[in-house]
């Protein structure tokens, strides 16, 4: 009987502490939906938008699109770990932005039909962020000689935009063949070319 006791101020310290997690979790999910106030301050004073990625990125399209646009500024601006950085974070984010669009989607199937069309919606268009900044990616690592290091990244847009109905998989493909990992030139359907 002593011997219970233990799993049994366990499982009550841990019932205990459900509802405190739970307004811990509310609260985190609450700061997820606002903006990154550092950014938001540099962008409304006027200071450089080549700044280092937050932790804090709030889940949007909009501003992982802002995230992405950073990279693309300190690219231009030659600082190539800071745009490598800012991509990783919009990837990071946008994969994550798929899996709760996914998971809502499927939570209102059969439901409610706008919720899931909405999410399926807004989950194409953080594909699309994933692989605009994959590509972004790819290419800056193929900018400093390491095509080795693109082609997961690559493969990864091909297999998210299919070549045969996708520009952007077809321009991944042709990538492979000039890195040399692949040497069959590909030729869409309808083409003409054989």
């Amino acid at each position: 009987m002593s011997r219970s006791f233990p799993r049994v101020r366990r499982l009550g310290a841990a019932l205990l502490a459900a509802p405190l997690l739970g307004a811990v979790a509310a609260a985190g999910l609450a700061g997820a939906s606002a903006p990154l106030a550092p950014a938001a301050r540099a962008q409304s004073s006027g200071q450089s938008t080549a700044q280092a990625p937050s932790e804090g990125v709030a889940l949007s399209v909009t501003t992982l699109q802002q995230e992405m646009a950073r990279g693309d500024a300190a690219l231009a601006a030659g600082n190539l770990s800071l745009a490598r950085r800012h991509y990783d974070t919009t990837r990071d984010g946008a994969r994550r932005l798929i899996g709760f669009y996914r998971d809502l989607s499927g939570a209102f199937r059969g439901i409610d039909a706008r919720i899931p069309r909405e999410m399926d919606e807004k989950g194409e268009r953080s594909v699309d962020l994933l692989v605009q900044a994959s590509m972004r990616l790819a290419n800056l690592f193929r900018r400093q000689g390491q095509g080795e290091v693109a082609v997961p990244l690559l493969i990864e847009v091909i297999k998210l935009k299919n070549p045969a109905t996708h520009d952007i998989g077809r321009r991944a493909y042709q990538q492979l063949i000039d890195i040399g990992f692949a040497t069959t030139p590909y030729k869409a359907p309808g083409s003409g070319e054989f």
